[in-house]
């Protein structure tokens, strides 16, 4: 384990040691983390620097790396606390598939939330416990189903992966979602413009157009997820 990833375990998951030197410490992780936080839900990951949530605390940058040793622990620690833990629920969805839809909507919330944890969560890093019981959460949901220990996370990756996508897409189209409307309306148009072009299509947006069955996706891609996962649990069983 790289001296970097040892310093976000130790920070992530303690123990958690008071410094040894300077003056007498006045902050903790915990509040280092929600400055950095407040700054990332106003302005995004990249407003984010040391010297930025120093100034947030109204301490000095060298006072906040007595605690934290650089941008990368800050932003693990800032992920940890911004997606918490696993929401508490009474009673719980019954069923795996009632508990997966669940936890997807939860994390589609904690995305939502939070839009910059999209960019702080990519590629292979050290998550604490919090995040960690997410996952567990998730894995357990699918005991009992005769699905491997692969097949599990497997389908775990894929729901995130839903949910990343769609709150991406979310994200670019702004709070109001006005931009995308705006091009769904021009869309629209040009397939009834070009329909000849474009026949299917066409067809598509028009229909959609009489039902209101457009902006499903989120839905419409979870529960296809779980249709998938629900035919490999019946080969499974029989």
């Amino acid at each position: 384990m790289g001296d970097n990833h040892a310093e976000t375990v130790r920070l992530l998951w303690g123990p958690h040691t008071k410094p040894s030197r300077g003056p007498r410490p006045t902050l903790d992780l915990d509040r280092i983390a929600r400055a950095g936080i407040e700054i990332a839900d106003a302005e995004g990951l990249a407003g984010v620097s040391m010297q930025r949530v120093a100034a947030q605390l109204g301490v000095t940058k060298m006072a906040l790396y007595r605690y934290v040793p650089g941008k990368a622990e800050l932003v693990a620690l800032m992920v940890e606390a911004a997606i918490g833990p696993y929401p508490a629920q009474d009673p719980q969805p019954s069923g795996w598939r009632g508990q997966l839809a669940d936890w997807a909507r939860c994390l589609f919330a904690a995305f939502q939330r939070h839009p910059w944890t999209l960019d702080a969560t990519i590629g292979p890093r050290v998550m604490g416990p919090a995040e960690l019981g997410w996952m567990e959460r998730a894995v357990s949901a699918l005991d009992g189903t005769g699905l491997g220990g692969a097949e599990r996370m497997d389908a775990v990756v894929l729901l995130v992966g839903h949910v990343r996508g769609i709150t991406q897409q979310a994200r670019a189209a702004g709070p109001a979602g006005t931009p995308e409307a705006e091009l769904s309306g021009i869309l629209a148009d040009l397939m009834r413009a070009q329909g000849e072009r474009f026949p299917a299509l066409a067809a598509a947006f028009a229909s959609a157009e009489q039902t209101g069955g457009r902006d499903q996706a989120w839905e419409f891609g979870l529960q296809r997820i779980l249709d998938g996962l629900a035919v490999l649990i019946d080969q499974r069983e029989h």
